[in-house]
């Protein structure tokens, strides 16, 4: 039997002496039942098995009124409790916190909060709540959408600069926010989901981007979070290498996990002592090879060169994975390929899960198949991994096309199709209904959250080549010729009514428009009478504050092209009256003429 001075680390992070296996505290603190005597004996437990890494975060509590309660829980625990496990040397004398910030607990929920001075407060937090423990590694607890990430990163350089903290690392990141972030400060540790039931971290780059620059990688919900822990036994293969290994599946679990790379450290959430022992235990235990093979590996992409290049006639092969966020317009260039003979696989069309698609690649090519497009998001690393992955098996390349496409043209091909499909705007309930059968039908905060998932492709993924396609807008159709003019409501309301409005034409139709929540169409009548124009409608956002749940509240897009789906209009002829920048904003986005009112 080996002691624990014989288990060796390459992640410089840890000392040699010291386990690849950690405590996860939150749910020690966050549980609705927690025991805290109970918690402080899995804590006493734990270190005394020989864990030295303990997790938890200054928002471990029930909600916001208990801010700091785990790490609190954590100190009272350790406090007193240096001596190490007999044999070993003073590496492991010593406990390491981890902890971290930038996440608020309104009601309960989790909501990530990155600016800096929520960072630098939460830090400040934190080391009054450990009562003296110094915190070896601080992590940002999430990225926050609201915060541009470098704003986030940065707060950390700022806490290593004045010696608050030993290291500062990050937690729940993709492999290009990693990238960024390592151009901003020294990252000595990333934490990621990662377990038998979740490859995303491997998929996505992350382990191989830390194992290459000797980054330590902690894997929270290493048995895959309470819900799936238990049904560990269930899986055939875990249970014969743990009745092999004369251990518990969970052990045999966190064994095959430290065994994908040297730089992982698995931090499992136990919840009492004879669980925190068992995972000390699965740091020591040995896998035979074969049965560890069985439980899955490091996903693997071969990249195979084309004999000749997919544009000249007789071409062998050629895979296209056309990815980009909602409204890229995607669907329009697959259906290119479509005509010249590729097989299209769609989620749209087909339904069922995007990794799906990769074994339906797969059927495709044994059935035959020489030429294969496949247009979704393909949003993730870890996403793009299982069709690069299935066509290597055949030894075949990928070529990757990104449609490019910002934010606002996006919003508006994305309401261009509503209308189209449905011949008007859904309200925010036929919105939510729309999205559970069909996948392309988006509200504007669920296609904001594609754009902040977004990785951009690159060819060290394993593409045999990656084009980029900037936006361009594709003329209006022969229906949609007609002039139009947009009028912002505020516009009209500030203008001198004595002078006739700058744009406006009297045979052009003409819509005035406004956000009023719980207002109508009608509200609007008195300024609209003050247009002389043929035509003059009236349309109101009437749905209330808060993250957009509709696409008519300006300046997102739908009135505007509402008002032309129904006129013929083709907004690139039109003018857009307005007297702020979120007005001129929104004509760029439509290509109308801004007249600043």
């Amino acid at each position: 039997m080996r002691t624990l001075c014989d288990l060796t680390s390459a992640t410089p992070w840890l000392d040699p002496a010291e386990l690849r296996i950690g405590l996860g505290c939150m749910r020690l603190s966050s549980d609705g039942d927690r025991d805290e005597a109970l918690a402080a004996q899995t804590i006493a437990a734990a270190r005394d098995a020989g864990i030295t890494v303990f997790d938890t975060a200054h928002a471990y509590g029930r909600d916001e009124t208990e801010l700091g309660s785990g790490e609190r829980l954590l100190a009272r625990a350790l406090a007193g409790r240096g001596r190490a496990p007999a044999g070993c040397g003073r590496a492991a004398t010593r406990a390491r916190v981890i902890t971290k910030g930038g996440m608020t607990r309104p009601g309960g929920g989790w909501v990530p909060d990155g600016r800096a001075k929520r960072i630098m407060a939460d830090c400040e937090a934190s080391l009054a709540a450990l009562g003296g423990l110094p915190i070896d590694l601080y992590l940002i607890h999430a990225p926050d959408p609201r915060t541009p990430w470098p704003t986030s990163v940065r707060a950390l350089a700022r806490l290593l600069d004045e010696g608050m903290v030993a290291r500062v690392g990050l937690s729940n990141v993709s492999r290009h926010q990693l990238d960024q972030a390592l151009e901003l400060v020294p990252v000595s540790a990333v934490e990621v989901a990662l377990s038998v039931h979740d490859e995303r971290a491997l998929r996505g780059g992350i382990v191989a981007r830390c194992e290459e620059l000797s980054i330590a990688v902690i894997a929270h919900s290493p048995l895959g979070g309470p819900r799936r822990a238990g049904g560990l036994a269930r899986r055939a293969p875990l249970a014969e290498a743990a009745r092999a290994a004369s251990a518990t599946p969970a052990e045999v679990a966190l064994a095959w996990l430290l065994g994908l790379s040297p730089v992982l450290v698995a931090i499992p959430g136990a919840r009492r002592p004879e669980t925190a022992r068992s995972a000390a235990r699965a740091a020591r235990l040995t896998l035979d090879p074969q049965l560890a093979a069985t439980l899955g590996s490091a996903p693997q992409t071969r990249r195979a060169r084309a004999t000749t290049s997919p544009d000249l006639p007789g071409a062998d092969a050629d895979v296209v994975l056309i990815m980009g966020v909602p409204g890229a317009g995607k669907s329009r260039l697959a259906e290119t390929y479509r005509q010249r003979g590729y097989v299209r696989l769609n989620r749209d069309e087909r339904g069922g899960a995007l990794q799906a698609l990769a074994d339906e690649l797969t059927a495709q090519l044994e059935l035959g198949a020489r030429r294969v497009v496949l247009d979704n998001t393909y949003l993730t690393r870890a996403a793009r991994s299982y069709v690069i992955e299935a066509a290597g098996r055949h030894g075949l390349a990928v070529r990757c096309v990104w449609l490019e496409t910002p934010l606002a043209q996006a919003q508006v091909n994305m309401v261009e199709r509503l209308l189209e499909r449905f011949g008007g705007l859904p309200s925010p309930e036929d919105l939510r209904a729309l999205a559970r059968r069909e996948p392309g039908a988006l509200a504007p905060t669920q296609q904001m959250r594609t754009f902040r998932e977004l990785e951009p492709p690159s060819s060290d993924e394993g593409f045999a080549a990656v084009e980029v396609i900037p936006f361009t807008r594709a003329a209006a159709a022969e229906t949609r010729t007609g002039v139009g003019v947009f009028v912002a409501a505020a516009a009209l309301a500030e203008a001198n009514p004595h002078q006739p409005l700058a744009g406006v034409h009297p045979e052009a139709p003409h819509l005035v428009f406004d956000w009023r929540p719980d207002g109508s169409p009608a509200d609007l009548a008195p300024l609209a009478a003050r247009l002389a124009a043929r035509l003059v409608e009236t349309a109101v956002c009437p749905h209330g504050a808060g993250p957009p749940r509709c696409w008519c509240r300006p300046p997102l897009p739908g009135l505007p092209l509402a008002f032309a789906h129904t006129h013929g209009l083709d907004p690139a002829r039109c003018m857009l009256i307005g007297n702020s920048t979120a007005h001129r904003t929104l004509a760029a986005a439509l290509g109308a003429r801004y007249v600043e009112s």
